[in-house]
């Protein structure tokens, strides 16, 4: 009896086997030699979505409306081959394709493809260089990928879906002068030399009513930073047309008829910059989009190399030459919001005498131990909160009501899903890039574990001495102190999205602690502002982010007025 009754429950497990085996959702991916003759290395992704209102490619996020991508590495994929993607892969959301809901599906495929990097360091890398397109893996020019096509699904039963990658992205189309924007492109020496390839910076440069007219004249440059730029944005001499349609929703900012409001913005920006007194400035937004992101964070880095220098001895100065700049410290001034927010603080801080203020809004973290909800050295888990009995996730995105859209986890799975070592081209994955010691085999050295969370202290302290830009003003303000004064200017909305508003508290703790000298710029917060909020206490933040271009005018001026070197040229371009 006993044996009988062992043969059945092992027949009965057996069985069950059988059945979780032939339950598999599994691709095959394959892609044609219309496409290229050579083999690919890349990042192979399938994307599920449960609609077709646009390609399944643009519904992928960390927010709460992504759909499905399930990614895997591939290396020497040649035409023809079938690549299958099933459990191994790993998926976001979902994070096992056979735990995919019966129902019907948009399916889609596309390769992320990698080039093959011998870096200056030794070390030979494999990563998706940007195309000219702002390293947006759903629209990288050269990539491949198929055409949607609709898929039943059945998780009771086994199915096997062939898709063939036969599209590939075009090539993105070169922005044009006009009178007030023209472009500039170079071929950097110090990155070259870094990438073992040839690398370039380029820049959308606003120029100054009058500045044909006006030879004689030598400007003052404001630097904008932020995300990668694909023309000079803001700025159009035409207004929008009247009929425009006004039937879009902003789902951000809760209006409708916002792309009208922000042509209607643009317009009224030009006006108003070739207005009679409106100061004449050069404008820069700078083009540095790497194989790890859209920007570079305009630092010299391990993994990304040197782009601090490169932009500060290479690009300015060309720029400056070409288009008439003062090109001295005391007439150059930097801003943007978010990361380059981020970036308006440290170029400020280590380069000093370059630049006469910044203005820095809704910075991503610039003190690690509010790295947005986590403390990077007293932590052990980035994505849990432990005690004795229970874990609470960790949030990475609120609402301005407190919301939660998304967890630290999460967002990092779907980094995950898009890209191993450091290569997602999101968001966490290249302040790793950034700020992270080079590992051994050439990637980014993790700061946390992406599957557990655990942090890597050793790691952690090499951010803290390198990055932590709050740490570095305390540790050096001795040396920095005086060449910064008056020129500190930080904005953040107190419910910040991702609650960045944390770690500019601990900066603002210490500035304002600061003597020999006192800091003597201004930290300000909007009262239940979003990100990213820059310091206008009048208008919401749909009109403010749209005029960083002149709002900060009368404190750059101000501050020409008082620190002008005796003799400095503060007369010509002020016609």
């Amino acid at each position: 009896m006993k044996r009988f009754v062992y043969l059945f429950m092992l027949s009965t497990l057996l069985l069950n086997c059988n059945l979780e085996q032939k339950n598999k959702n599994t691709f095959s991916i394959t892609f044609t030699d219309s496409l290229s003759k050579d083999v690919q290395d890349g990042r192979l992704l399938l994307l599920l979505a449960k609609d077709d209102k646009t390609e399944p490619r643009f519904q992928i996020s960390d927010g709460l409306t992504t759909q499905l991508v399930f990614g895997i590495d591939v290396e020497g994929m040649k035409p023809g081959d079938e690549i299958i993607i099933d459990e191994k892969a790993f998926g976001f959301p979902i994070r096992n394709i056979n735990d995919l809901p019966t129902g019907d599906y948009v399916v889609q495929a596309l390769i992320n493809r990698y080039e093959t990097f011998n870096l200056k360091t030794g070390h030979t890398v494999k990563l998706p260089p940007d195309q000219g397109e702002g390293q947006q893996w759903n629209r990288k020019p050269g990539n491949f990928y198929s055409k949607p096509v609709k898929v039943s699904l059945d998780n009771t039963k086994t199915q096997h879906t062939t898709i063939t990658l036969d599209q590939i992205i075009p090539a993105v189309e070169e922005p044009k002068d006009s009178k007030y924007i023209k472009h500039i492109k170079i071929q950097s020496k110090l990155l070259t030399e870094f990438w073992g390839r040839p690398m370039f910076l380029g820049a959308h440069v606003l120029l100054p009513e009058g500045f044909d007219e006006h030879p004689e004249s030598r400007y003052p440059l404001m630097v904008f930073h932020g995300h990668f730029p694909d023309d000079f944005g803001g700025f159009s001499e035409t207004p929008p047309p009247a009929d425009m349609d006004t039937t879009d929703y902003s789902a951000r900012f809760g209006i409708y008829g916002y792309r009208k409001f922000q042509a209607q913005e643009s317009y009224n920006f030009y006006k108003q910059w070739t207005s009679k007194n409106f100061p004449r400035f050069l404008i820069i937004e700078i083009q540095h989009a790497n194989p790890y992101y859209d920007d570079s964070y305009s630092v010299n880095s391990a993994n990304l190399g040197p782009y601090g220098d490169a932009i500060m001895q290479e690009l300015i100065p060309e720029i400056e030459k070409q288009f008439r700049g003062i090109g001295e410290g005391w007439a150059r001034f930097t801003y943007g919001g978010s990361t380059g927010g981020w970036e308006a603080l440290a170029v400020q801080m280590f380069y000093p005498d370059e630049f006469n203020g910044c203005f820095a809004a809704c910075p991503d973290p610039i003190d690690f131990r509010a790295y947005c909800l986590v403390d990077i050295y007293k932590d052990k888990n980035a994505y849990w909160y432990e005690s004795d009995f229970k874990k609470v996730p960790i949030s990475s995105h609120r609402n301005y009501l407190g919301q939660i859209q998304s967890t630290m986890q999460e967002s990092n799975y779907y980094e995950l899903a898009l890209g191993t070592k450091s290569r997602s081209g999101q968001q966490w994955d290249i302040w790793e890039a950034v700020y992270s010691p080079q590992g051994e085999d050439g990637y980014p050295k993790r700061i946390f574990d992406k599957e557990s969370g655990e942090i890597n202290k050793e790691v952690a302290a090499y951010w803290k001495e390198h990055y932590d830009l709050r740490h570095i003003l305390e540790r050096d303000w001795s040396t920095l102190g005086p060449k910064l004064q008056g020129k500190i200017h930080i904005y953040c909305g107190d419910m910040d999205n991702y609650y960045l508003n944390n770690a500019v508290y601990l900066m603002e703790d210490f500035l304002k602690k600061t003597n020999n000298p006192f800091y003597a710029g201004e930290v300000a917060y909007g009262d239940r502002a979003e990100h990213c909020w820059n310091g206008d206490a009048v208008n919401p933040n749909y009109v403010s982010r749209l005029r960083y271009n002149s709002m900060y005018l009368p404190k750059i001026l101000k501050r020409i007025q008082e620190s002008a070197p005796k003799g400095a040229d503060t007369k010509s371009w002020r016609y």
